[in-house]
């Protein structure tokens, strides 16, 4: 028997491990973990005067999982495969698994980041006590330009500057087609259900999805995919992505593909492959480049991570820098209630507080405020965004929070002036008045 352990790829069509598993001799059975370490308070490895008040995973990116699970049961039950779910460690489970089915084979997508390789390391011990171990199959899968494929021959040669990694990617790197498991059908094995938990089984709240959030959709392969047709082939928004990309307001001014990506409900390479089959039958322009664009800086976020490991979550980012930073409790709590001096700033953290998310335009503008502006500590502020975030991805966050805060691979170390942000991207105070205004009684 075969085991797929599911992560951070919860989808079918284009998944290494998947296609592997159920090219392997014997059937298949997947597995899910809500590992209770990702749901529990946490310092995020930081030394603070004070207790961090939330935890690594909040209730939208909790709920957004779950409709992915759900999503993703119902179709690997489609070719046979069913899908178990525990609230637990996989360390405590997965032993069992090996007993009670007989797994010979377990394949998994490859992460290199300190919570998922401490989980690995785990599990590593508890299948050290088995007299029958079954063997590994671990593979990079959530890069548009495979590791394999990259013009460098080790991480340290990944340049510290992104437009020398793009270039040297676009010109030597080829995107590799994508992989299914079309026609792939087993009689589905006998196990005992598990259902999904609950986000009170999760120890957090239920609620209800705000009605003026940007990204009002449900987790899971199917909703991608819903997306991209709207947003390339239903409305070709795809045509002005790099006009409008810059936008605050509504579904539509992005393409919103990553909460999606960050859980691999899609692949980058199924986007980009879509690209091309677009401007191929649609139109090709500077906008349509620009998509490909952000998933090169998607992969470049996740090579500095190969490059420099926990250096990503050190307080001297990458460079090692020594800043004086600050650690305020009331800075915090002010930040995020949106409750500063500046309303653009506000308006940001209150729709991310009441929605999960926020547009790249306002993530760079709350991280700058708060890092550059307040000089608090930068790992506070990527925590937070760790914990709320719908699209969390530690590579991304994390990188990004870097290059915001001159301790990362922003070679200009920019500050951002938020009012003149605020009035060339919010000039007529739209934003702020959907955001800020207080409700009539």
């Amino acid at each position: 028997m075969n085991l797929i352990w599911y992560r951070n790829d919860l989808r079918i069509q284009d998944n290494v491990s998947l296609k592997a598993a159920c090219d392997n001799k014997g059937d298949v059975i997947a597995v899910y973990f809500f590992d209770p370490r990702y749901y529990q308070e946490s310092d995020f490895g930081m030394n603070l005067p004070f207790k961090v008040p939330f935890g690594k995973t909040g209730k939208y990116r909790a709920q957004f999982i779950r409709e992915a699970l759900k999503d993703l049961r119902k179709g690997l039950e489609e070719h046979g495969i069913p899908l178990l779910l525990f609230h637990d460690k996989p360390e405590n489970i997965i032993p069992q698994l090996i007993e009670e089915y007989e797994i010979t084979d377990i394949y998994l997508q490859k992460e290199w980041t300190r919570d998922e390789v401490e989980q690995e390391e785990a599990l590593g011990k508890a299948l050290s006590t088995l007299e029958r171990k079954p063997k590994g199959h671990r593979v990079y899968d959530q890069f548009l330009f495979h590791p394999e494929d990259v013009p460098f021959d080790n991480w340290q040669q990944i340049p510290k500057v992104f437009t020398e990694f793009r270039k040297k990617c676009e010109k030597q790197s080829e995107v590799r087609n994508t992989v299914d498991i079309e026609g792939y059908k087993q009689e589905m094995p006998k196990v005992t259900f598990t259902p999904i938990p609950s986000l009170a089984d999760l120890g957090l709240e239920e609620f209800k999805k705000h009605p003026n959030s940007a990204f009002p959709f449900e987790g899971g392969e199917i909703a991608a995919w819903d997306r991209l047709d709207h947003y390339f082939w239903d409305t070709e928004k795809l045509k002005y992505y790099k006009k409008t990309r810059n936008g605050l307001l509504g579904t539509d001014y992005s393409s919103k593909f990553s909460p999606w990506l960050a859980l691999g409900c899609i692949s980058a390479r199924q986007i980009y492959w879509e690209v091309k089959r677009f401007e191929k039958e649609v139109k090709k322009n500077q906008d349509t480049y620009w998509l490909v664009f952000e998933l090169i800086w998607r992969d470049f976020f996740k090579y500095v991570s190969l490059k420099h490991e926990h250096n990503i979550f050190n307080l001297g980012g990458i460079l090692h820098r020594d800043y004086e930073w600050k650690a305020s409790e009331r800075e915090l709590e002010k930040w995020i209630n949106g409750e500063t001096h500046e309303d653009f700033v506000n308006a940001n953290m209150k729709e991310l507080a009441a929605t999960g998310f926020m547009s790249n335009r306002g993530r760079q503008n709350v991280a700058s405020y708060w890092s550059m502006h307040r000089e608090q500590d930068w790992r506070l502020g990527a925590a937070y965004f760790e914990h709320i975030l719908i699209d969390y991805d530690v590579h991304s966050n994390y990188g990004n929070w870097m290059y915001n805060s001159g301790v990362g691979n922003d070679p200009r170390n920019r500050t951002f002036n938020i009012k003149l942000q605020a009035d060339r991207y919010d000039n007529e105070h739209k934003y702020r008045k959907k955001w800020l205004q207080e409700k009539l009684f």
